[in-house]
């Protein structure tokens, strides 16, 4: 018998880009959306019936506040992070409108001066701890509708190290969102969703 070398090959893991093509390439069912979250392509429903109130009332107050030139949405729109290999369709965004006069499928996320996620069992852990992560670093204000424990939380003042500002209240509580909006929220709507 004879021996002979034999070779493995690993497969690298698939780039960002890579993986934003394939994501492009995608036929996503209706109702769901596609997102880069920890390096994997993660397709998950969009929002229940039940949030399209208070995402509503949400949208309404911010429009009303918004920077000048930017655009208050629940379109499903994918935001790319390069510096953190990610990529994500918000549930509620406010950005500069700017942003939509390019040719991509996929919004440079420094466009973004809001995010807003409304959590379910199945988002939850990727809404407070990676989106927190790679959004505190860049996004002035994330809120964290959190519709499992009727409260929402505005983060804001973002660093290389994450949001330096917190503030949480109940469902029915005003909350302050941060400049570039700098208003007080009407939570009111929130209380018969939970």
């Amino acid at each position: 018998m004879i021996e002979r070398d034999t070779t493995t090959e690993t497969a690298s893991p698939p780039t960002f880009e890579r993986l934003l093509r394939t994501v492009e390439e995608m036929h996503t069912p209706d109702g769901f959306k596609a997102e880069l979250i920890r390096g994997k392509i993660i397709v998950s429903p969009w929002s229940k019936l039940r949030y399209v109130r208070p995402m509503r009332a949400l949208r309404r107050q911010l429009e009303a506040h918004a920077p000048d030139g930017h655009l208050v949405e629940t379109t499903p729109v994918l935001f790319r992070f390069p510096d953190a290999a990610r990529a994500y369709g918000p549930d509620l965004f406010v950005a500069d409108e700017a942003a939509f006069e390019e040719d991509g499928r996929h919004a440079d996320a420094a466009a973004l001066s809001l995010v807003a996620e409304f959590t379910s069992v199945s988002t939850r852990d990727a809404d407070w701890v990676e989106k927190l992560e790679v959004y505190g670093r860049l996004v002035p204000v994330y809120l964290v509708v959190d519709m499992q424990e009727s409260e929402i939380t505005c983060f804001s003042d973002p660093s290389p190290h994450g949001y330096r500002s917190r503030q949480t209240v109940p469902f029915g509580k005003p909350l302050a969102v941060a400049e570039p909006f700098g208003f007080e929220f009407d939570t009111a709507a929130f209380q018969s969703t939970s």
